[in-house]
């Protein structure tokens, strides 16, 4: 009989494992009140860094220069679209060059229509550029020409040369972050100076 007792007893203290934790303890929960709250600092008490913004608009002969150079790109660009325009028509009757030519094989049928997909897309975008250029002219007309729309700093004179309807600099342009004279520009934009 005492090894039944011994046994029971064993059994008793093996059923009587401690409870699995689902929750967390009251130690715990306290602890987590405990915590200090999280205090948000203010941009503004942070010092700006001292960085020469420069002017805000172009000269009067720098804007003359930019119009000029606008002026003959889209010129040029015109002069293109219309040689793209005699591509695409027939000279004698100024319709579309259908494709239901007699001599005309399938094959050479579908590198024709190619061709002239690919002159429509030129077209298109000649066309686009010189709307671009049309709003860069408005642009010099405003005074406005050559300021960045997002931290409105100009933009450099190597990037308006190279990409006249540019609107924005380089950097902002390739990562959709201002630049560092922009980031500080804005944040005194946004403090009242």
């Amino acid at each position: 009989m005492a090894k039944k007792a011994s046994r029971s007893a064993a059994k008793t203290t093996v059923h009587k494992a401690a409870p699995k934790k689902t929750k967390a303890s009251p130690a715990k929960k306290s602890a987590v009140r405990k915590t200090k709250p999280v205090v948000k600092k203010k941009a503004d008490t942070k010092a700006l860094p001292d960085i020469p913004l420069g002017p805000k608009t172009y000269s009067a002969e720098e804007l003359k220069h930019f119009k000029e150079m606008i002026l003959a790109k889209r010129q040029e660009t015109l002069e293109e679209l219309d040689n793209l325009k005699e591509t695409i028509m027939d000279v004698t009757t100024g319709e579309y060059v259908s494709e239901s030519s007699n001599y005309s094989l399938h094959m050479e049928q579908g590198t024709d229509a190619m061709e002239r997909e690919k002159t429509f897309l030129f077209a298109s975008r000649g066309s686009k550029f010189i709307s671009q250029l049309d709003d860069a002219l408005m642009r010099i007309e405003g005074k406005t020409y050559g300021q960045c729309k997002v931290c409105a700093l100009l933009i450099p004179k190597e990037r308006l040369e190279a990409v006249p309807t540019a609107q924005t600099c380089a950097e902002y342009k390739n990562t959709g972050i201002p630049c560092e004279r922009g980031r500080v520009a804005m944040a005194k934009m946004k403090q009242g100076k």
